[in-house]
């Protein structure tokens, strides 16, 4: 399904903290749209490992990796002619997790201007979302899930660590919401994956967001 035509294909992208369940519902929504899914790139990511284990010596080659990475796949985003959906933006790099890395004195002064002037640089040539879903959750459910997952490098995570990214979202959101169109799904409250009619509430939403770009086109 494109918004408008095949030239204009339509762009979803999926936001949110640590563990809110991102990529589950990236692959819900391929699977029901037939679009095109993005992973972040995290199984395969050299760094994360020694970053959780020293933070200050290595979040900026993480967040330089996460960002060359995302830009990559922002690039086939923008040249592909089929619609998609992206578990996170490459907004999110900058807004939230550099910005959070700095605050806490995990980034220096330096390397976080140097790393703003590149995202700038970047996002000048990518296309934006058509619409963001962003999944907001409580920080007890945040470390609820990814203790359940089980990832072995992030059972360093702390909730203090989460409850600051939560606050960085919530702004940034604010912020984002005056230029792009942004859903806002509770994931205390609903559980995709197990509840196909809060799902398919989604859908909806989604489809009429779709159907107002291709109006608008």
């Amino acid at each position: 399904m494109q918004a408008g035509n095949a030239s204009t294909p339509f762009y979803l992208a999926i936001a949110g903290n640590i563990g809110v369940g991102k990529t589950t519902l990236t692959q819900m929504i391929s699977d029901h749209f037939g679009w095109k899914a993005y992973y972040e790139r995290v199984i395969d990511n050299p760094y994360l490992d020694d970053f959780y284990a020293d933070m200050s010596r290595w979040s900026f080659n993480l967040q330089v990796y996460f960002l060359s990475r995302r830009f990559m796949d922002q690039k086939l985003i923008s040249a592909s002619p089929q619609s998609c959906v992206q578990d996170r933006t490459i907004y999110e790099d900058a807004e939230i997790f550099a910005y959070i890395l700095h605050k806490q004195n995990y980034m220096t002064d330096r390397d976080y201007d140097n790393y703003r002037e590149l995202f700038y640089t970047m996002v000048e040539y990518l296309r934006k979302p058509h619409l963001i879903v962003y999944l907001r959750a409580s920080t007890w459910t945040l470390i609820s899930r990814i203790r359940k997952r089980g990832r072995e490098y992030e059972k360093r995570i702390t909730n203090e660590y989460l409850f600051e990214l939560n606050e960085a979202y919530e702004r940034w959101i604010d912020n984002i919401r005056t230029t792009l169109p942004v859903l806002v799904v509770d994931a205390d409250q609903n559980d995709l994956e197990k509840n196909p009619d809060q799902f398919s509430a989604l859908c909806r939403d989604i489809r009429k967001q779709l159907h107002l770009e291709a109006r608008l086109k």
